[in-house]
């Protein structure tokens, strides 16, 4: 797992295991937040153990981004914390988390130590804000990758953790399109030093807008694919020729997953397009 103060107080962690997923914590002069919990439990424990012996604080807070299991499932984890997330959050772990980690922990005995565990408490609109010493946590929703994300904007630092919403793919399948394009331009708005992507490096911020722009450009150019695939009455599967680099992304991101996302973006808009136009 990788680690590096991106700000004072502030922290960035990068799994070596899963997708770069990334994780992030504030620290107060009393105790810690963590934004997200990465996806196995071996780095969860030892970001754990990073903040209590190298930080030598305790985790009053959780904040989920959203309700995907490499950034929720290790509140369990954190004994005794308190868990911040979107309402939708709560109700996607509530409906879908119990079998999904069933199922995970048949397939890799590795989850069978892990628990879910609802957030506590929840925002469905406006702000949240988290005082931790002397930095004042902005909480609120950027929906695109999933109806529940948010992010979390620390406004001393002008340090955005973005969570899934900023890739360095864009990812929809579980979310919305026109969301996502609406979510990336207000991104664009705030003035920022860093965007920590929910998988992928730090954005430094002479490179923020030109990453929201390489991302709105991605996302206009695979929907006008999928438009015309379908204008022309060709299938489903003829999608499979257009490959993430004719859409001006590299399939080298995220440890080479990125053509996978892409193909799974592709399937998901035409069938969304398909069912719209019923």
């Amino acid at each position: 797992m990788q680690v590096e103060r991106i700000s004072e107080n502030v922290y960035w962690f990068q799994s070596e295991v899963y997708a770069q997923v990334t994780a992030g914590v504030i620290v107060g002069p009393q105790w810690a937040v963590v934004v997200d919990t990465l996806a196995m439990p071996e780095e969860t424990l030892e970001l754990r153990r990073y903040i209590e012996e190298d930080l030598r604080l305790p985790v009053r807070y959780i904040i989920n981004t959203h309700h995907h299991a490499d950034h929720s499932w290790g509140n369990c984890f954190f004994p005794g914390t308190t868990v911040i997330a979107h309402e939708l959050c709560r109700q996607q772990m509530e409906a879908r988390g119990f079998s999904a980690l069933e199922a995970a922990a048949a397939h890799d005995p590795q989850f069978k130590q892990t628990k879910l565990i609802l957030p506590h408490l929840t925002l469905s609109s406006g702000n949240l804000v988290l005082q931790v010493g002397k930095k004042h946590l902005t909480i609120f929703p950027t929906p695109g990758h999933s109806p529940d994300g948010i992010s979390v904007l620390i406004e001393e630092d002008r340090v955005l953790f973005a969570g899934d919403v900023f890739l360095p793919v864009p990812f929809i399948v579980d979310g919305d399109i026109t969301q996502m394009r609406e979510t990336l331009r207000l991104i664009g708005t705030i003035s920022l030093e860093n965007v920590v992507q929910g998988h992928g490096d730090v954005i430094l911020r002479g490179e923020i807008l030109d990453a929201i722009e390489d991302n709105l450009a991605y996302l206009e150019k695979i929907e006008a694919v999928v438009n015309k695939t379908i204008t022309e009455g060709k299938p489903q599967d003829s999608l499979q020729k257009v490959q993430i680099d004719s859409c001006g992304k590299s399939r080298i991101f995220l440890n080479g997953i990125a053509e996978q996302l892409h193909q799974s973006n592709l399937r998901s808009l035409y069938q969304k397009a398909k069912k719209k136009n019923q």
